[in-house]
C-alpha cells in the first residue's frame, strides 16, 4: 500500500508523551508530528535519527505531520505506525495474497469475540473452519537480523493470546500474524525477557493449536508491501 501523500525526511529531536515527536525538517523548520505507536519503540526513537514524516492538510487533525518511518541510513527502514499493519494485511487478505489464508473469500474486520474483545479479522468460507486472525506489528531488533515482540509489557497482548487459545480449542482456526515492519530482519522470536507473562501465554496458546505467521515487508518512503514468510525461532 502506498502512503497517501509523499513523505518528507526529517531528524528526530525527541519523542515524548508516547504520541508526540518533535522533528527538524530539511529546511530547518521544527515541527511536531503525531507518533501512532503506543509501544516503547526501543532503539527507534533516539535523538538525531533520520525519519520520514507524512504531511497532511486535514483541518480536523491537530498536527500536520505523522511519523511513519525510521531510516537506518544503510538501505533499511522500519515502519513505526502501528495502524499500518492492519490496513496492509486487510488489503492482502482481500486480494488472497496470504498463502496460508488464501482459501477464505469473506474478510470481516473488527468482529466482537471473547470477553469484550475484537478480533482484527474474521475469515469465513463455506466448508472451512472460521479463522480468527490477530495482527501484531513487530519492530524490536536487539540482535542483528532478528526481530522480536513485544517491545514492552503487554497485558492486552497476553489477553488476546488467551482468547485465541479458546477459539482454537473450540475447533476454529486461531492465527496470530506478526507483521515485521523492518527490512533488516530475517527471523522472529518472542521477547520473553521483556514480558515473561506474554511468553508463557504464547506457549500455552501454541499448545492449544494457535497458528503463527511471521510475514516480512518491503518498505520505502513511497510504500509498504507484504513480503515473504519468516521463520519463528524458539
Amino acid at each position: 500500500m502506498r502512503f497517501q501523500t509523499e513523505l518528507v525526511p526529517a531528524r528526530l529531536i525527541r519523542r515524548y508523551k508516547r504520541f508526540l515527536a518533535d522533528c527538524i525538517l530539511e529546511d530547518g523548520r521544527e515541527v511536531t508530528a503525531h507518533c501512532a505507536n503506543p509501544g516503547s519503540m526501543m532503539g527507534l526513537a533516539e535523538p538525531g535519527m533520520r525519519i520520514w514524516l507524512e504531511p497532511n492538510d486535514d483541518p480536523k487533525r491537530k498536527l500536520n505531520y505523522g511519523w511513519r518511518l525510521v531510516d537506518h541510513e544503510n538501505g533499511h527502514f522500519t515502519g513505526v505506525d502501528t495502524a499500518l499493519p492492519n490496513r496492509a494485511v486487510k488489503a492482502a487478505l482481500m486480494a488472497r495474497q496470504v498463502p496460508a489464508l488464501a482459501m477464505y473469500e469473506t474478510v470481516r474486520p473488527e468482529v466482537n469475540y471473547g470477553e469484550k474483545s475484537r478480533i482484527d479479522f474474521l475469515l469465513t468460507q463455506p466448508g472451512l473452519p472460521d479463522a480468527y486472525v490477530e495482527v501484531k506489528s513487530a519492530t524490536l531488533s536487539r540482535t542483528p537480523s532478528l526481530v522480536e515482540f513485544p517491545d514492552s509489557v503487554t497485558a492486552r497482548g497476553a489477553k488476546h493470546l488467551a482468547e485465541l487459545a479458546q477459539m482454537a480449542r473450540a475447533g476454529h482456526r486461531a492465527v496470530l500474524l506478526y507483521l515485521v515492519q523492518r527490512t533488516d530482519c530475517t527471523a522472529f522470536s518472542v521477547a520473553g525477557d521483556i514480558d515473561p507473562t506474554y511468553a508463557a501465554a504464547f506457549a500455552v496458546a501454541r499448545a492449544a493449536g494457535l497458528e503463527t505467521l511471521v510475514i516480512g515487508t518491503h518498505i520505502s518512503p513511497h510504500q509498504v508491501t507484504l513480503g515473504t514468510e519468516l521463520p519463528l525461532k524458539g
